[in-house]
């Protein structure tokens, strides 16, 4: 947590983003999510079907604007860090959790995508909420 707090006290956003994004490889690789994703690959419409059914989030597809709206759905932080320092309340995490989106969306899309956090719990918002463009 002071780690956290150091470093949005001194880098500027865009280091910051860019930093915690590259974090967020942590996170996914201790979940195996290449392994979760391989079934996937390739078919977007069976891995929405999987993270609606499976994880609860309410998936806005716009096929023909390449974008999509991921709503993770719950009125709390998933976050493995913030989850366990509950006294950690910094938005800039949020920048890792565009990582791990853009991982895991890039990966069953098999390009390269964009994610941009669109709303937050740690922003003061009701849910976490991803734009996903691909590229």
């Amino acid at each position: 947590s002071g780690l956290l707090s150091n470093m949005s006290e001194q880098l500027s956003e865009e280091e910051l983003r860019r930093l915690l994004k590259s974090c967020a490889i942590v996170h996914y690789n201790n979940l195996k999510m290449d392994e979760v994703l391989l079934p996937y690959i390739g078919n977007m419409d069976k891995f929405i079907e999987f993270i609606e059914g499976k994880w609860g989030w309410k998936i806005d597809y716009d096929r023909v604007g390449k974008t999509l709206i991921a709503n993770e759905n719950k009125n709390y932080c998933v976050c493995p860090v913030l989850n366990q320092k509950t006294e950690v309340k910094r938005s800039s995490i949020c920048y890792c959790s565009e990582g791990f989106a853009e991982r895991m969306f890039s990966t069953v899309a098999a390009i390269p995508v964009t994610a941009t956090v669109l709303s937050s719990i740690h922003r003061g918002d009701d849910r976490c909420k991803y734009k996903i463009t691909f590229v």
